[in-house]
């Protein structure tokens, strides 16, 4: 391996330049986005009270785990997906990255959707143009996903340093946009009449798939957490900053989201979840086109953490590809995906097919990844072995079989027990299949692999 690769690879702390604030910001950014209105748009079928418990509890959760991978990057310096290794092997990792790439993307693709919904709006009201939904109006949203790809690409091309100003102007902007999005809706309904809003049966989720539903999109984080916190000085920043600025994020935007949508439902007397994306509600509610450019904006700073972990996933598969070229070709392949939801002809069934994917591939590589460091390895890995052939981590021709074997598992088992009706009416599938999977990792790595003496 040549020093460029060994730098990419491995931040030493002398290197780091992330702080407290940095790592705040960014999950808090990485929230403060399109995807989280809609997710909470989403959870306004479960109605106010029950979708606020399930919010913070499910999210809670899925962070506490963001907080363990964080930690692992900040003890390695080295990127989630680099991590892998150690639990699936050199070659296995493969495996998790493919997946990464993939979930990553298809955020990306969720997010300049939305925010190509808003340029099909701004184009509306400043060119006459059709919105999206409307005869005429894919023209307004190709447009759209051209212009975001587009910036998507500009911010990426820039490097770490203008992704962190992105985040920290975005934020900002943010930040003032919702708190004015609050007062406009509840100058519209009290927050008692949001309460005690009553879900039309048709359209009521089950609080497990609830659950579920906050649980995937929450988890999608975590792969990324080591790719951020590697850069980090300090141990307590690593760990606590993401948990408190991602769930700060997820339950302030979520919250918005959820809000607006029932304000709607109420003052319109209809509620329909396919109109809970927040180009609709902000121009439902008749903020303007500030509201929409500031949509907009939300979608550079989330998807700059989106593209960033898709780009280092890949670069894992492909060692002597550059970051910089594995963020073009990522955003690229982002720009293709964003057009899937047109084919479905419904944003939401798209999304919920995207979340249900999600949820099965990303609990059980988590699971196996927090075990295999925090307890089969005893938080010691050999940094330097990672990238050796025939080293520890190189397992059998370089894959970990248990790893992939309990994954298939844990997919499977995900499967089945979310169409078990008792978890879709309790605790949902996710953590629960996330809890076998940890148990059946170590289970086979105790009493199967004593020779490698990993746990």
């Amino acid at each position: 391996m040549d020093n460029q690769q060994k730098g990419s690879f491995h931040i030493p702390l002398a290197k780091r330049h992330s702080n407290a604030w940095d790592m705040f910001a960014t999950w808090v950014g990485a929230n403060a986005n399109n995807g989280t209105w809609y997710i909470g748009g989403v959870m306004a079928a479960c109605g106010f009270l029950l979708a606020l418990k399930i919010l913070f509890f499910s999210s809670a959760l899925a962070y506490l785990c963001l907080s363990l991978i964080g930690y692992i990057g900040f003890r390695t310096g080295i990127s989630t997906m680099g991590i892998a290794r150690g639990s699936f092997g050199i070659r296995g990792s493969i495996l998790p990255s493919l997946i990464n790439v993939t979930q990553f993307i298809g955020w990306t693709a969720v997010n300049t959707f939305i925010a190509a919904m808003s340029v099909s709006y701004l184009l509306h009201d400043l060119l006459g143009w059709p919105v999206y939904g409307k005869i005429g109006g894919l023209k307004g949203m190709i447009f759209g996903i051209i212009v975001m790809s587009i910036l998507h690409i500009i911010s990426i091309s820039s490097g770490s340093r203008s992704i962190q100003l992105i985040e920290r102007i975005g934020i900002i902007l943010v930040i003032i946009f919702v708190l004015w999005e609050t007062v406009v809706v509840f100058r519209v309904v009290s927050l008692s009449q949001i309460i005690d809003w009553n879900v039309p049966a048709k359209f009521k989720l089950a609080p497990g798939t609830a659950v579920d539903t906050v649980a995937a999109f929450n988890l999608a984080w975590v792969t990324a957490g080591a790719d951020f916190t590697r850069f980090d000085r300090k141990a307590t920043s690593a760990t606590i900053m993401p948990f408190l600025g991602a769930l700060v994020g997820v339950m302030w935007f979520a919250f918005i989201g959820l809000v607006a949508t029932i304000s709607i439902a109420i003052s319109s007397g209809i509620y329909d979840p396919n109109n809970s994306d927040p180009s609709s509600i902000a121009s439902r509610l008749g903020l303007g086109i500030l509201a929409l450019l500031v949509i907009i904006l939300t979608s550079m700073t989330a998807n700059a953490v989106n593209l960033m972990a898709a780009g280092s996933a890949l670069t894992n598969i492909l060692p002597k590809l550059k970051l910089k070229y594995s963020l073009w070709i990522v955003a690229l392949l982002a720009t293709l995906v964003t057009f899937i939801p047109m084919i479905f002809g419904s944003f939401l069934d798209a999304f919920t097919a995207f979340l249900d994917y999600v949820g099965m591939v990303l609990g059980p590589i988590i699971s196996i990844m927090i075990v295999d460091y925090f307890i089969c390895a005893k938080m010691k890995y050999n940094l330097a072995e990672l990238t050796q052939k025939n080293g520890i981590y190189w397992y059998n021709h370089g894959i970990h079989w248990t790893a992939i074997i309990t994954w298939l598992i844990g997919a499977i088992g995900f499967f089945l027990l979310q169409k078990i009706y008792f978890f879709q009416e309790t605790f949902g599938a996710t953590y629960i299949d996330m809890l076998l999977s940890g148990l059946i990792y170590w289970f086979l790595t105790s009493f199967f692999e004593r020779k490698q003496t990993k746990c």
